[in-house]
Formats: C-alpha cells, sequence, structure tokens
C-alpha cells in the first residue's frame, strides 16, 4: 500500500526523522511489559529461583548439604537470561530496522504513517488504541492482553523541542495513556 506523506501534513501533522537506536526498542519493550498482564510470573519465577540458589549456597556452606551445583551454576544464568531478555530483545529489533534505513514518521488525526527506503505502513489508531511516554520515545501499543503491535516514536527525530508537546496532544487527542 502506498500512502501519500504529504495528505496528512495539517495543522495537527508531527513528523519524525530519525534512525533507530537499541534504546528505543529497550524502552518500548519495557512499557510493554508493565502494561502485560501477566507479567507477576516473570517476577515469581525470577523470586523462587534466587531463593533455590540462595537457599542451596546456604547449606552447601553450611556443610548441612551437598551442593546442587545444577542450580548454582544453570540457573543464575537463566536468572541473568531473564533480567536481560529486554535487551536481548531490543538489539534483534534494532538489527531488523536498521537494514531498512533512516526513517520517518507522520503523526497526524488520521494516525500513525512510517516510511523508510523499502515500506510504508500507515497505522490507525484503532489497531493502537493506546500509548506511554518515557523520556526518550513515544510508543502506541495494541490492545490485545500481550501488547503485542507497537509503534516507536522517538523524541529525538522531532525538529523542534516544541514539537513534544504537539505530538503529545495529538496522542492525547486520539489514545488512552498507558
Amino acid at each position: 500500500m502506498v500512502t501519500d506523506m504529504g495528505r496528512d501534513a495539517g495543522q495537527h501533522a508531527v513528523e519524525l526523522n530519525y534512525r533507530p537506536l537499541a534504546g528505543d526498542f529497550t524502552d518500548a519493550l519495557r512499557e510493554r511489559e508493565r502494561l502485560r498482564r501477566r507479567r507477576w510470573r516473570r517476577y515469581w519465577a525470577v523470586g523462587l529461583v534466587g531463593f533455590a540458589v540462595v537457599l542451596n549456597g546456604a547449606l552447601a556452606v553450611a556443610g548441612s548439604a551437598k551442593p546442587d551445583w545444577f542450580l548454582l551454576i544453570v540457573l543464575p544464568l537463566g536468572l541473568a537470561l531473564v533480567v536481560f531478555t529486554p535487551w536481548l530483545q531490543a538489539r534483534a529489533f534494532l538489527r531488523l530496522a536498521a537494514r531498512q534505513g533512516a526513517y520517518r514518521a507522520t503523526v497526524a488525526d488520521a494516525g500513525v504513517t512510517v516510511a523508510n527506503e523499502h515500506s510504508t505502513t500507515t497505522v490507525v489508531w484503532a489497531a493502537q488504541p493506546r500509548y506511554r511516554e518515557t523520556k526518550d520515545v513515544f510508543v502506541t501499543y495494541s490492545d490485545d492482553k500481550n501488547a503485542s503491535c507497537f509503534t516507536v516514536l522517538p523524541k529525538r527525530g522531532l525538529q523542534d523541542p516544541a514539537d513534544v508537546d504537539r505530538l503529545r496532544a495529538v496522542l492525547d487527542r486520539h489514545l488512552a495513556r498507558g
């Protein structure tokens, strides 16, 4: 689908020009994790694994039990993997996005249009009806329970610092925060 980027260039349209960074995706994935309904499972799993490792280590040091090397070596590695998952996923997203070159996003009353060297995509507000803001990015999300679809809009892509407020106003007008 080819979209005319100029058709939405009205009074409320805000344009961003940027190249994606890993931090953009890290912020988006962390905010997505805060939206997910089952995020508590991850925290409980990390807590239980941590407790098992500490208990096993304490029993081994006290000499009342033989150390279980599986718990002392493999579980901390699994714990590190769980903790670093957003960073690892962000790096994977960056590898995919960097192949597309520079991005140009237009946020208007009709939705968000993102264009790069190879494609143009338009996302209407109904497809991603909520957003979150971090220090560096705005992220729009789908409303399914896992927030599986999202669009990252880095603030550094705006030409003027006043455009941050304009972009926030457009998003507030069409989307729900959080």
